[in-house]
């Protein structure tokens, strides 16, 4: 979110505001993860030509990774320094992640929201316009889907628990 004006965007919609998505979204080809990903169906309204490329991983690894990083972000964030603009926003999107997607913080909540999650998006975006991908399948079905070639060298991995706590000052710890 290197557009200085993104947070207050995600912040009025955490916040329940009305969000222009083409405003949101202006001078950008996509959006990953998260905050978007919360608002799939919002912003595959929004943008009824985008493909959606939807990832999935078995549950057990997906609340592994969940677990040791964005639940574990909001677990902690109130002891977190973090500054009060950056504060204000990351308690706003508490509010959406926690509350309204997952349903609350309990291993079970968060489960049964990524599974219902997974079937909405199977159920909702049209065939043509989804891929429902595995990392692990690597460069050829996401570049076959977007009709580009394949980018030289290994499929990235996605971004390590050390990296995810360095953008924060290091992992919290329990005292």
């Amino acid at each position: 979110m290197g557009n200085s004006d993104q947070p207050a965007f995600w912040r009025a919609h955490a916040e329940g505001k009305e969000v222009d998505w083409a405003e949101v979204f202006a001078d950008y080809f996509s959006q990953v993860d998260f905050p978007g990903a919360p608002v799939w169906h919002e912003l595959s309204v929004a943008f009824p030509d985008a493909k959606v490329v939807h990832t999935e991983r078995l549950e057990e690894e997906w609340w592994a990774s969940y677990s040791a990083t964005i639940g574990k972000f909001f677990e902690y964030r109130e002891s977190l320094v973090l500054p009060p603009p950056k504060a204000e926003n990351f308690e706003a999107m508490e509010r959406l992640l926690i509350r309204d997607v997952m349903g609350g913080p309990g291993k079970a909540a968060v489960l049964s929201a990524y599974r219902r999650n997974n079937e909405k998006v199977r159920a909702t975006i049209p065939a043509d316009r989804l891929l429902v991908f595995t990392p692990s399948d690597g460069w050829e079905p996401l570049c076959a889907f977007l009709g580009v070639a394949r980018p030289e060298g290994d499929f990235p991995r996605s971004i390590a628990r050390d990296e995810f706590w360095a953008l924060f000052g290091g992992e919290p710890v329990s005292a």
